[in-house]
């Protein structure tokens, strides 16, 4: 069972910056597809930024030119590395692992950016 664990959240000035890690357990972390989503209060989950298998990237429209999602195969983790962030950035983070039948998501971390 792969088990994914959030770190990096916290609570930063707009114009500030956060970096994320998800650390996953297992052996299938580099074949499989990992992904950043969020959800503010009242709202749905959206994607915020997913790397493929390849390791191609795709981000939503909101965040391009601010977030950038990485991997390191050698320590399993995933980051996201989040600039010039805004109020409207805030929201838990979670992580998710997608492999064949595989779908995993982290415990979530939260992240507030004041105004």
């Amino acid at each position: 069972q792969v088990q994914l664990v959030e770190s990096g959240g916290g609570l930063v000035q707009a114009g500030g910056s956060l970096r994320l890690s998800c650390a996953a357990s297992g052996v299938i972390f580099r074949f499989a597809s990992m992904g950043w989503y969020r959800q503010a209060p009242g709202k749905q989950r959206e994607l915020v930024a997913r790397i493929s298998s390849g390791r191609s990237t795709d981000y939503a429209d909101s965040v391009k030119g601010r977030f950038t999602i990485s991997t390191d195969n050698a320590k399993n983790t995933v980051y996201l590395q989040m600039n010039s962030l805004k109020p409207e950035d805030t929201g838990v983070y979670f992580c998710n692992l997608y492999y064949g039948s595989i779908n995993n998501w982290g415990q979530g971390t939260q992240v507030t950016v004041s105004s």
